[in-house]
């Protein structure tokens, strides 16, 4: 693994617990950690779980020991780690959004398609898709319970910069972090909404804002959380919101918000599908309910209701804990180990893609190209 602070520690948990409850085809090893720090690097791999330790990405991908490479840094590293790890035949775990750019992510997948031709596979980790109410969601659209798919509606709301005195971290950089909410949490709904609905974005029409335009310079970060820099600023270079209304290919019509400033709101990350015969609802903070309701039934009796979907049939909540005892932010990631080890072993190629990161990207590239021209339609 390349990084151990927000998402290394995620994955790392994930690593350690996919074959404690899954039956997998091979038996995941955590052989090495990647970063730039030794002192850091070997203080993270003691706790987390891992073997050794390597201060430059490079001499870990060359390792023979090392058949897997999940990649947990910023989003300006992403393409450089993943083509490097393909072409020396590792597997290739990505954290999202797959690139910062669309020209980076192409190069991406096509390395991805020549590693594939040769067995070696590739995922990048909406983990979202990983939970069980959302699994179920989709399954549900699949068998027709909502019929023709009309609306959907998306937001992606957390409060963690709006203090105007937090620091300048990395994911306030463009040159690091591609964009803001954007390509943070946007490419979270944008992949949530086409995976429940088996439908692609086609077109938007979007806005940006950057409400804190200068920040405190950071001394050091980790994860979500960062110590101030002593007065000095610089300036915040991506979006803090971005807003924009969609078509997608199936004919439904769609919005999506994602902001860092909704206050109050941690990690509300919602979706609304409205179909012909009936609504599913979901919002991440009460992440072991789907809402359903009904239109078939009669009016006397129509309205949402709640399913807890922790029963042994719902997806992955059978190789966890009894019905009614509900799972957590962690669980998607051990749900995500499980279906890219389980891929490997069977020699077939996991979900979702670097080609459906490339889809993703090109929405966000879509997006910024329209909220930089007036919010006009643009053809993704």
């Amino acid at each position: 693994m390349v990084g151990y602070a927000f998402m290394g520690r995620v994955h790392s948990q994930a690593w350690r617990s996919a074959g404690a409850f899954f039956d997998l085809p091979v038996a995941p090893v955590m052989a090495v950690l990647s970063g730039r720090s030794a002192e850091r690097t070997a203080a993270a791999a003691a706790q987390l779980g891992w073997a050794a330790v390597e201060t430059d990405w490079k001499e870990l991908v060359r390792r023979d020991d090392v058949q897997i490479v999940d990649i947990c840094t910023p989003g300006d590293s992403h393409a450089e780690i993943a083509i490097a790890a393909l072409e020396a035949g590792k597997h290739v775990l990505c954290e999202k959004p797959l690139a910062n750019t669309v020209e980076e992510a192409e190069v991406m997948v096509a390395a991805a398609e020549r590693a594939a031709a040769r067995g070696v596979r590739s995922m990048v980790a909406f983990n979202y898709r990983r939970v069980p109410a959302v699994a179920l969601a989709r399954r549900m659209v699949a068998e027709g319970r909502l019929g023709e798919i009309r609306h959907v509606r998306a937001q992606y709301l957390q409060d963690w910069i709006t203090d105007p005195q937090f620091p300048l971290v990395w994911r306030l950089q463009k040159d690091k972090a591609g964009s803001g909410a954007l390509g943070d949490i946007a490419s979270h709904i944008v992949d949530t909404a086409q995976f429940i609905t088996g439908q692609l974005v086609t077109g938007v029409s979007g806005i940006t804002e950057t409400f804190v335009k200068e920040r405190p310079l950071a001394e050091e970060s980790a994860g979500l959380s960062a110590a101030g820099g002593g007065g000095a600023t610089g300036q915040v270079t991506v979006d803090d919101a971005a807003l924009f209304t969609a078509r997608l290919s199936g004919g439904a019509v769609a919005s999506f918000e994602a902001t860092r400033f909704a206050t109050g709101r941690k990690n509300a990350m919602r979706i609304e599908v409205n179909g012909a015969l009936g609504s599913l609802a979901f919002d991440f903070e009460s992440m072991n309910e789907l809402w359903f309701h009904d239109q078939t039934l009669p009016a006397e009796e129509a309205g949402f209701r709640r399913i807890y979907v922790t029963e042994a049939g719902h997806p992955y909540a059978g190789a966890w804990w009894p019905p009614g005892h509900g799972l957590g932010y962690e669980h998607t990631f051990t749900h995500e180990v499980k279906d890219f080890v389980q891929a490997i072993g069977e020699g077939t190629d996991p979900e979702p893609s670097f080609a459906d990161g490339l889809r993703v990207q090109r929405v966000l590239a879509a997006v910024e190209r329209s909220a930089s021209d007036d919010s006009r339609w643009t053809t993704v």
